[in-house]
């Protein structure tokens, strides 16, 4: 089955299925794109890693999390440490969760050319995960590498960027290192398709298109997840007012 929307399933930004979508998605870019880039360029999958407490687990989106609570009791009151004895305690815990992204490679001298990132709540709504997150991409525009982000997220605040302020559901940011501070941002809302971008390379060569709406709804159907989503209920986080009708209207198509 195909997604009903043209563009984005918002339904898929479901913090419970995110983390599938996003890894499955980069996956499915570097499928497209390796054979297109050899022998010249190469395609890896590269992971990086937060480490969450349950609290903020809960928040970015892993809601299955055990939290462990202590009981409620009387109010606290002085003891002898004799009448103590051993004490049993709760240490609290750290989770790591990952996310991928992709790098793309020349081949003659396996330099990083190109990194793709795909936004996640992680990096997007988790404060210290946008810290550190800024901080890389900041460390990326200063180089020469070039820089591909696409957020498919509705929820938090858009990464910063600089010029005509543009409002929009979703965004491609395609910041080619060569021409610096100048890049090209492709947004666009619910109801759009998903636009196709070239993908930068060294300069002089070829940009391959990347029709990362075709990779998206492929994905969709190849991963049949049509048969997760509750079509029913209103998508989490809600769409627009505005929009409320429409997604109605083609879901129920």
């Amino acid at each position: 089955m195909r997604s009903p929307f043209p563009g984005m399933d918002p339904y898929l930004e479901h913090p419970s299925l995110w983390p599938d979508v996003h890894n499955s998605l980069i996956a499915a870019i570097r499928d497209n794109l390796s054979p297109r880039l050899a022998p010249n360029y190469y395609v890896r999958l590269e992971r990086r890693t937060y480490l969450l407490s349950p609290d903020d687990l809960t928040f970015v989106g892993r809601p299955d999390v055990t939290v462990i609570s202590a009981p409620a009791s009387e109010p606290r009151r002085a003891r002898p440490l004799a009448e103590v004895g051993v004490v049993e305690v709760i240490l609290p815990m750290l989770e790591e969760v990952g996310e991928n992204y992709l790098e793309v490679h020349e081949t003659a001298t396996g330099r990083v050319v190109t990194v793709m990132e795909l936004l996640s709540p992680a990096n997007k709504l988790y404060a210290k995960g946008r810290e550190e997150y800024e901080l890389k991409r900041l460390e990326i525009v200063r180089s020469r590498t070039n820089l591909v982000e696409i957020d498919l997220l509705r929820a938090g605040r858009a990464m910063p960027i600089e010029g005509r302020a543009v409002e929009s559901d979703y965004g491609i940011l395609v910041s080619r290192g060569a021409k610096r501070p100048r890049a090209h941002l492709y947004p666009f809302n619910l109801r759009d398709a998903i636009p196709t971008f070239s993908l930068p390379l060294l300069p002089g060569d070829e940009e391959p298109p990347v029709d990362l709406g075709a990779i998206f709804h492929a994905l969709y159907e190849r991963a049949r997840y049509d048969l997760s989503l509750d079509y029913s209920q209103p998508p989490v986080p809600p769409v627009r007012d505005e929009d409320v009708t429409w997604a109605w209207e083609r879901i129920e198509r």
